[in-house]
């Protein structure tokens, strides 16, 4: 039995939930709710692009929630959910997702850093857990203890990931403050949804941590074991 999957990983995972949830109902929520000025999300983006000086092409992702900017083609994907959309929930994903596009126009440190991160950590995540089981398969500690601090790279990966993502929320609800074209009351419903799909970045930082301290608690148990 995996005690500390249970004592550590599985709490993780249960807030995680809890956060996955609560993105989609404060989501659906305020997809119900629209903007008093008819704003789509589509429109909401290209307005900020125009008053940062930037122009980014968006381009449609089918699904919901499913939005994303990407830095390699530096192109903006709204979802049928927020894309046509004039919902207060529309108009904050599109405008956060034009807050990653302003970072990069901007040469935002820890996004810069988040994006060099990319494939050393797809790399240490691919090849951490097969030098931790031989690690601990020929009872070899110090190769196991190698492979948690490849492994430690995914921890430090979602560390980075929370100020991107908290700053481009920030980024997004300004730029709409500016515009002055949502009521005050509609912008707290911006607020909460951002802020709720933020707190499920943080959940996921929670995830890899406890599996690091999982992993780091197996090792030196295992060790323990054997100098008995």
């Amino acid at each position: 039995m995996d005690y500390w999957y249970l004592i550590l990983v599985i709490p993780a995972l249960l807030i995680a939930a809890v956060a996955q949830i609560r993105v989609k109902s404060v989501f659906a929520r305020y997809s119900r709710v629209p903007v008093r000025c008819g704003m789509s999300g589509a429109e909401a983006s290209r307005f900020i692009q125009r008053q940062n000086g930037i122009n980014v092409p968006i381009r449609a992702v089918s699904g919901s929630m499913t939005d994303f900017y990407d830095p390699k083609s530096n192109s903006i994907s709204l979802s049928d959910t927020v894309r046509d959309q004039t919902s207060v929930a529309a108009v904050g994903v599109a405008a956060h997702e034009t807050g990653h596009a302003l970072q990069y126009a901007n040469d935002y440190f820890p996004v810069r850093l988040r994006m060099g991160m990319v494939p050393v950590t797809n790399f240490a995540s691919s090849i951490s857990p097969v030098l931790m089981v031989l690690g601990l398969m020929l009872s070899l500690p110090t190769l196991a203890y190698i492979g948690i601090a490849l492994f430690s790279m995914a921890v430090l990966f979602q560390l980075v990931t929370l100020p991107v993502e908290f700053n481009a929320s920030a980024r997004a609800v300004r730029a709409l403050e500016q515009s002055g074209s949502l009521s005050d009351e509609e912008l707290r419903g911006v607020r909460r949804v951002l802020s709720a799909a933020a707190m499920t970045y943080v959940a996921a930082m929670l995830v890899s941590l406890m599996n690091l301290l999982r992993l780091i608690a197996i090792v030196a148990g295992n060790g323990n074991r054997r100098r008995r």
